[in-house]
């Protein structure tokens, strides 16, 4: 069997994302790959280097929407960027996030900056390119409604006012994006959010 790390990676973050982490043992993870508990430990020294390791690996397969090649203009651009939020928060379990907090705070602290650099890094990304394609307000504060933007999703997805079943829900989606739109768009931006809102959001 030629094993590569990305495989156990791989494997490992599929176990954390369904049990948690503090549940998923060493053990469990040696029989769940088929090799010994030796074998794993030429991958990594022990148990908190491999949740360094996977949490690492899961968030670099996030490629950032500024290196992506694309033809899609500001507007649909940051619905990419919400939509790829919702999922991620969608697809994480509460147990891994809880687990990764409580056990592991150096490792969550980590990829709660990086998370929040590289979103940061998006958003600037995308107010710059839509105030030059003259669909964002010239006199809009990229710095400020990037600070926000992060603060807003952030609290929204931890708040109890609103369920994550809620919050990812393609309505409420909707309704959010729409409203951000239209604090932040030039007239030509509203007028292309109305007439295209139907076909890269879809209320239902």
């Amino acid at each position: 069997m030629n094993l590569q790390l990305n495989d156990i990676l791989d494997k490992v973050s599929t176990l954390y994302n369904r049990y948690g982490i503090r549940s998923v043992t060493m053990d469990d993870v040696a029989r769940e790959l088929g090799i010994s508990k030796k074998t794993l430990y030429c991958f990594v020294t022990d148990k908190e280097d491999l949740v360094n390791k996977v949490m690492m690996y899961e968030f670099s397969k996030k490629r950032p929407l500024e290196q992506s090649n694309s033809h899609r203009n500001a507007i649909e651009d940051l619905f990419m960027v919400n939509n790829m939020i919702n999922q991620i928060i969608k697809e994480t379990n509460p147990s891994k996030e809880y687990d990764l907090q409580k056990y592991y705070p150096a490792i969550f602290n980590k990829i709660i900056k990086l998370r929040r650099e590289r979103t940061m890094k998006m958003m600037m990304y995308n107010f710059k390119k839509g105030k030059k394609e003259g669909l964002y307000r010239n006199d809009l504060d990229e710095e400020i409604l990037t600070k926000m933007y992060i603060l807003r999703m952030g609290r929204m997805a931890h708040d109890e006012v609103v369920s994550v079943t809620e919050f990812t829900s393609p309505k409420f989606l909707y309704e959010m994006f729409v409203y951000h739109i239209r604090g932040i768009a030039s007239q030509k931006g509203i007028e292309f959010l109305e007439k295209n809102i139907s076909r890269i959001l879809p209320k239902e």
